[in-house]
């Protein structure tokens, strides 16, 4: 498996000329890496007007490996072909490095680039990728591939620091402004006559006094802020100051991660950095489960929860939550008084969509407070802190309807929520906790367990208790504190206003099933069809659908003939029967789309004719295995086996006239909005991504 490494954008505050002084410095060894033995110049050329400099040399490092690698391998020293291209005129340095040892077995390539800062000419950008491919090694694939990753890691960290190691020596040494390159002038003939045949002077480097010395301003934001968050590329700064401190690794996953968003939706960056968290920086994992809660998020419009949804009254009159202030971390806080609310009563009273969506808002809400918080205070903050008072818990609370519908809101909230809880207080657990806690912990991650917390009676008050997590200034009054905390104490819901148990039974949870998109699965040799009639021409067919595994074809044809339909079994449906024939029983009116995993596609079509108009998803695989499709029906319970012959499509369609096409909007997840945008090749017809 390759192994791939993608650099923030490290800024260094000076610039160009001074970092290529100090970079230049690192050769032809360095005292920083110990590894970096030796270097030698094989080929160096330049331009005519000396603008551009080429250099190659071969480097000498030494095996950090144990010593039974270096036994089998059978050598003490790695070799590697080290290209620097320098154009002075645009101050760029484009440096190129594979390895020479071993390149039959092992393929390494790294590209890094030091550019002028885009926004301030008087800094300098860093960047850096790498890839590494251990075809062969001995039988010791996997533990090469590791230990490699491991000492280029280590070897990123250090990189930053030779730069800023010899910029103090440059600086020792009363060098502190390098000259730009301009272009050589030749001088006039007579003055040409009159120079004396002696060597060319030395050029005194001019050291600026503090007053032009460029400096920064502390309001510049770096280049990957939350004002750019378009950037596909981060700054490091960037990422030490919103989203903390990453090893090169994890600001690599962070970054690919983000680069595949960028090309199929749009991500905040704290956002993804959880779901690489919640997989431990997995990025395949992370990205599939990330994909999965953008797929949700848009299905459901939960990016519009907070400002479309009402709350009932009876939740403001017996819900007993609400934020509070923040923890010692600069994290929200938020309370719950489990123990004094009637659980049952509002879930008879409300049911469970209410209460779902209540939860849903505490969390959206919970995100915005983050983003704040990092604002105000300075430093990343990315989870909150949840206090749990469980006084007055008692059996009614594990009434089983209740309990089911609190097990089924935890199912959401870590699937879509992950690594959003810093740390959950319970307090004043009374003896039905240990019940309560057996019923619910299956369902919880492991990772979100060990941020529980549990005190039992009045042990939050000494020492190691809520002082240590909470400010004493902000303890609630109901916990002996002094701060008023202004959250309802609840108490029973009247029974008047239960709903009966035929209307709770009928209730369709409409965030678990109803929704205005509708899922399909397409198999390899049986694709997924939908068909659509059309009794007048110049109606609009519009479409919005993601790709939520897999790549798939989308057609769109056009048929006088109504197909047969059989009620499928599954969620995918063939109505081009295998008898007809293309250009004779129907016709393709659009251009084929390949959308591939993870795209958003929403476009449209102006019908020409009445008639039958089929929109079909067809399963894509690579030219390589094209010819080796299965048949299109007879195979289908086979092909269901083959779970890499399964994609899976989230679609909606909806038919209206020329005026609905010219008004129509789609609310698209602000965490998965479409990023790209193309046009299919008829003019009747509107396609983007």
């Amino acid at each position: 498996m390759v192994q791939q490494y993608q650099s923030p954008v490290r800024v260094y505050k000076h610039p160009f000329e001074l970092i290529m002084a100090a970079y230049v410095r690192r050769f032809p060894n360095c005292p920083l890496i110990p590894i970096f033995v030796d270097s030698e110049v094989v080929k160096e050329e330049h331009s005519d007007d000396g603008a551009t400099v080429f250099i190659e040399r071969r480097c000498k490092v030494e095996a950090d490996a144990p010593r039974l690698f270096k036994r089998m391998a059978g050598v003490d020293y790695l070799y590697f072909i080290h290209k620097n291209t320098l154009d002075r005129r645009e101050r760029a340095l484009h440096i190129e490095v594979v390895n020479e040892t071993f390149s039959n077995r092992v393929i390494v390539h790294e590209i890094c680039n030091y550019t002028v800062h885009p926004e301030n000419e008087e800094w300098t950008c860093f960047e850096q990728t790498a890839s590494l491919d251990i075809k062969s090694f001995f039988g010791f694939e996997n533990a090469a591939e590791k230990l490699a990753m491991k000492q280029y890691a280590n070897s990123i960290k250090k990189g930053k620091e030779i730069i800023e190691y010899y910029l103090k020596e440059l600086e020792d040494e009363g060098v502190t402004h390098v000259p730009r390159w301009s272009p050589p002038q030749a001088p006039p003939p007579t003055a040409r006559l009159q120079l004396p045949l002696t060597s060319a002077p030395s050029i005194a480097i001019p050291v600026p006094t503090a007053k032009e010395t460029p400096t920064a301003s502390p309001t510049d934001l770096p280049a990957g802020s939350p004002d750019g968050q378009s950037n596909i590329l981060l700054d490091a700064d960037y990422i030490r100051r919103y989203l903390g401190d990453l090893t090169p690794l994890q600001e690599s996953c962070l970054i690919r991660l983000r680069q595949w968003l960028q090309e199929t939706h749009k991500g905040k960056d704290q956002h993804v950095l959880r779901f690489l968290r919640a997989r431990d920086f997995n990025l395949e994992k992370a990205r599939e489960i990330l994909c999965q809660s953008l797929s949700w998020r848009k299905q459901h419009q939960v990016d519009f929860l907070l400002d479309s949804w009402e709350r009932p009254q009876l939740l403001h009159d017996y819900y007993t939550g609400g934020w509070h202030h923040h923890d010692r971390d600069g994290c929200p806080l938020y309370i719950l008084r489990l123990g004094q609310m009637d659980t049952k009563g509002l879930v008879r009273a409300l049911g469970e969509e209410s209460l779902l969506r209540q939860v849903l808002s505490i969390n959206e809400e919970g995100l915005r407070r983050c983003e704040e918080n990092t604002r105000v205070f300075g430093r990343p903050i990315s989870c909150w802190t949840c206090l749990v008072d469980l006084e007055g818990l008692n059996m009614r609370h594990l009434w089983r309807p209740g309990v089911k519908a609190l097990l089924r809101i935890i199912e959401v909230v870590e699937a879509n929520y992950p690594e959003t809880l810093g740390c959950l207080l319970i307090l004043r657990a009374p003896r039905v906790f240990p019940v309560l806690w057996t019923l619910v912990s299956p369902f919880i991650d492991e990772n979100t367990r060990k941020k529980f917390l549990v005190y039992a009676a009045n042990d939050y008050q000494g020492p190691g208790g809520l002082v240590d997590y909470i400010d004493r200034e902000v303890i609630p009054d109901f916990l002996g504190g002094d701060c008023l905390c202004e959250i309802p104490e609840g108490g029973m819901v009247p029974k008047s206003l239960y709903r009966t148990a035929e209307a709770l039974e009928s209730e369709e949870l409409r965030l678990w099933t109803d929704t205005i998109y509708k899922t399909a699965s397409v198999f390899k040799g049986a694709p997924h069809e939908l068909l659509i009639e059309i009794s007048e021409p110049s109606s609009v067919i519009t479409w919005d659908f993601d790709v939520c595994k897999g790549d798939v074809i989308f057609n769109i044809y056009h048929s006088r003939r109504a197909p047969h339909i059989v009620s499928p079994a599954t969620n995918n449906m063939q109505l081009i029967d295998r008898s007809w024939i293309l250009g004779q029983d129907y016709s393709m009116v659009e251009t084929a789309l390949t959308c591939k995993e993870g795209e958003s596609v929403q476009g449209s079509h102006v019908t020409r004719w009445p008639g039958f108009y089929i929109l079909q998803w067809r399963f894509h695989c690579s030219p390589a295995c094209s010819t080796s499709s299965l048949p299109r029906v007879d195979d289908v319970l086979a092909s269901l086996q083959v779970s890499s012959h399964k994609c899976k499509v989230m679609f909606y369609t909806e038919v209206g006239s020329m005026t609905s096409l010219e008004s129509s909007h789609s609310g698209f997840s602000q965490l998965s909005a479409a990023t790209t945008t193309s046009s299919q090749s008829q003019s009747s017809s509107t396609v983007s991504r």
